[in-house]
């Protein structure tokens, strides 16, 4: 079935590229230029892999604009089966996420300019430039936390939309309820009590799948776009 018939498979295809990158900026580049608890070896991590630092910066960009595109190949699939809904996925899973993410460049590109020092950085001595790079780089993570509300806000309308749809299974509607609930909880938390919050994310791992479950049903089975009520009473 051509990509126009089978609108799922294109949807599933921004959202493989959308879960490729999100690894890249939310574990992989942390894990290996930040040490919590060590301003100072942060910093010359930072400073000694320039390149991947801003590889996670222009990841960031990027993954904003495919978010955006996902949420409007979501829209056209699902506008048929209930636009309100499907334009709540737009607002709560394109566009609120992604002004954070480049929101978040914004911090990346702060604490960066700490790490280059020279110019008006200079009139800070090394222990303050470095605390003022945890700082920028604590507020990232902050900011990720407060994505994580919309990360799981934006699965109950979509949600509602796959099990309404008649053309995917009604589990991948239940799966993704309990996949929003997971980012919710995880996001309340990190505000709320921090401590508790890896050990969330632990427990919440087989809730998480729920998006990796739709994202492979989409890429390997499809989904035609489905017909609007009033067509459909139209054509009766």
């Amino acid at each position: 079935m051509s990509t126009s018939r089978n609108p799922g498979r294109v949807t599933g295809l921004w959202y493989l590229l959308l879960v490729a990158i999100g690894p890249l900026t939310l574990i992989y580049i942390p894990n290996k230029l930040i040490v919590p608890e060590n301003p100072g070896a942060t910093v010359a991590n930072i400073a000694a892999h320039e390149w991947l630092y801003r590889s996670g910066m222009a990841a960031d960009l990027v993954g904003a604009l495919v978010l955006i595109l996902l949420v409007m190949a979501f829209y056209r699939l699902f506008k048929g089966v209930d636009q309100h809904l499907a334009v709540l996925v737009i607002i709560f899973g394109g566009v609120m996420p992604a002004l954070i993410y480049f929101v978040n460049v914004v911090s990346s590109a702060g604490a960066l300019l700490l790490v280059q020092g020279g110019g008006f950085v200079s009139v800070f001595d090394d222990q303050q430039r470095n605390a003022l790079v945890m700082l920028f780089l604590r507020l990232h993570d902050y900011q990720i936390t407060a994505a994580e509300m919309l990360w799981g806000v934006w699965l109950f309308p979509l949600a509602l939309l796959v099990y309404r749809s008649g053309f995917l299974p009604r589990f991948l509607g239940v799966w993704l309820i309990i996949n929003g609930l997971a980012y919710v909880i995880m996001s309340l938390t990190g505000f709320l009590l921090p401590q508790y919050q890896e050990t969330v994310f632990r427990l919440g791992q087989p809730a998480f799948l729920g998006e990796i479950a739709l994202m492979l049903w989409l890429l390997i089975k499809g989904a035609p776009p489905a017909i609007p009520a009033t067509t459909l009473a139209a054509a009766a």
